[in-house]
């Protein structure tokens, strides 16, 4: 069995956790997740933190919102760095999907689709780097993107 830990927020707009686990859950039938939500971005590193030390998670997933303002962007970089100390700190990866607002300013459904697709995408990521990281070396340089469609090798 392995476990993985999930922090989400009340802020965001779309459960995006909800789409992760799916994904999750049908690639690996013997997980255990364990998911705690919290207000917004700045809660989520301590939140993420002490539920992996508590449960003992083997890797976590963290699903943040981030509005458009400026201020907004300050909040995530300070997020992200705290983010980073914390998957150093325990040893162990945290994969960190995250939406902006202004990635589809005025269209709400598009937004929806950008969140959904990220979710899932990175609940593959980290399946492959918990059970099959040889894959994600067959990937490298292959232009994938999370939200949006792959890029493609040059």
């Amino acid at each position: 069995m392995v476990k993985i830990c999930i922090v989400d927020t009340t802020f965001a707009r779309v459960d995006m956790a909800r789409h992760a686990v799916d994904v999750l859950t049908t690639l690996m039938p013997d997980v255990q997740v364990v998911r705690r939500t919290v207000p917004g971005i700045k809660d989520i590193p301590v939140a993420i933190k002490t539920l992996m030390e508590m449960e003992g998670c083997e890797a976590g997933m963290v699903f943040g919102w981030v509005g458009p303002t400026l201020n907004d962007k300050i909040s995530y970089a300070v997020y992200s760095l705290a983010l980073q100390m914390v998957q150093l700190e325990l040893g162990r990866h945290i994969i960190d999907v995250t939406v902006h607002e202004d990635e589809a300013p005025g269209d709400p459904a598009r937004l929806r689709e950008i969140a959904v697709d990220r979710a899932r995408k990175h609940a593959e990521n980290l399946y492959l780097l918990l059970r099959r990281p040889d894959e994600l070396t067959r990937r490298a340089g292959t232009g994938r993107r999370q939200g949006y469609p792959d890029a493609g090798p040059l």
